[in-house]
């Protein structure tokens, strides 16, 4: 395990801040109870780390009330709420082929079971949507705009405050998946016209899994689409309108919200600037070593500008299964295959017919030798394919 080379951040990022284990074990082990039930000292305590965490990623994304900061499980269940919350039958939504599955999902499900009716703009040439392309689909009747900030399998960073600002002049709530993007690079609810900001707290804000949330704008609401417990006001026979019980239910994951509270404090002592630069710098390593090695296909890669640090490519001939496992049996390294949960970048990009592609995810934990071993380990499996295929390169 220690020679591990973890490439795979887009996923998960790993290994976390020592902090974050260490506060979560500390954490847990003094204050582990249920947070705003009672008035004894530990149920205190554990509600004020809960609130504390609650305004810190309020000020994170730049909003204006921290108790509309709404924990969830992770990315996925935070634009559930989000979309099952804002949308209903007769209703249109735009979105993207940038997507992952956790937005075309419930958007496939609204359009397939509640009558609504959603159009998919694709990305272009250089793996970027067009503000205006989406604009040019909005009707009477459009709710709704969500968007991936940035691209869990190119790695594009796509104009978000542009289609905000398409979306505030028309009226329309904007949702955005920041999955990729929180902890590497701004996310402004304010200064990019975002309504609803989506997050996970396990990938680029380095907590745990089984924790995120979204963080929505005053003005902006969402139906209720659970009901249950929130600890407060137990009489009442409806689920709590008021924020943030109108978007919790139950008890909140306190081991969970404790790492993610260290993940962001360690990522604000640090720099998110400074930790983006190092992913960078590391990405243009790794960009220019692949892309000089013959057999293998890169995808948007060619301008690292507004990119996070996601790779995306494969060996000529190979199934990117195949490429991932001898990365791993035969070098360490650790990366994703197959179609991402994006199933229509894969189409788009003419990857989905061959099973995907192989993704190289770089974290803040990664050093120039891990870049130089990927290289390395690619290049062997490229100049075995050539061999097997009897292809030659200049």
């Amino acid at each position: 395990m220690t020679d591990l080379i973890y490439l795979d951040n887009g996923a998960t990022s790993f290994p976390k801040p020592d902090i974050v284990h260490t506060f979560m074990f500390d954490f847990f082990k003094r204050f582990g109870v249920n947070p705003g039930r009672s008035g004894y000292d530990l149920c205190i305590e554990t509600g004020e780390m809960v609130e504390e965490t609650r305004k810190m990623l309020t000020d994170f994304f730049n909003g204006t009330d921290p108790n509309r900061l709404c924990f969830s499980y992770n990315s996925t269940d935070s634009l559930n709420l989000a979309i099952n919350g804002m949308l209903e039958h007769g209703d249109h939504a735009v979105s993207t082929t940038i997507e992952h599955n956790s937005v075309l999902r419930p958007l496939y499900h609204l359009e397939k079971y509640s009558g609504v009716e959603v159009d998919f703009i694709p990305f272009d040439k250089k793996g970027f949507v067009d503000p205006d392309d989406i604009a040019r689909k909005f009707k009477k009747n459009t709710k709704l705009v969500v968007v991936n900030h940035a691209s869990n399998v190119i790695g594009t960073i796509q104009p978000i405050r542009e289609i905000g600002e398409r979306c505030r002049k028309h009226g329309i709530p904007f949702v955005a998946d920041v999955s990729q993007s929180a902890g590497k690079i701004p996310v402004n609810m304010e200064e990019q016209n975002i309504d609803v900001v989506c997050f996970t707290g396990h990938k680029s804000l380095l907590g745990p899994t089984g924790i995120g949330g979204l963080c929505v704008r005053e003005g902006i609401n969402t139906r209720h689409t659970r009901a249950g417990g929130t600890g407060v006001r137990s009489a009442v026979r409806a689920h709590l309108d008021e924020y943030p019980y109108r978007m919790e239910y139950g008890t909140p994951n306190v081991l969970g919200i404790s790492g993610l509270n260290a993940g962001v404090k360690w990522i604000m002592e640090k720099g998110m600037t400074n930790l983006f630069q190092h992913e960078k710098k590391l990405t243009e390593q790794l960009r220019n070593g692949l892309q000089k090695i013959g057999g293998v296909t890169m995808y948007y890669q060619d301008d690292l500008t507004d990119h996070i640090s996601i790779l995306l490519f494969n060996v000529d001939g190979m199934e990117a299964l195949n490429t991932g496992t001898l990365l791993d049996v035969d070098h360490d390294i650790a990366c994703r295959t197959g179609l991402h949960c994006a199933p229509r970048v894969h189409e788009q990009i003419g990857t989905a017919e061959i099973h995907g592609g192989v993704r190289f995810g770089i974290g803040p934990f990664n050093t120039e030798e891990h870049i130089k071993a990927a290289i390395e380990g690619v290049t062997e499996i490229a100049e075995m394919q050539r061999e097997r295929k009897g292809v030659k390169y200049a």
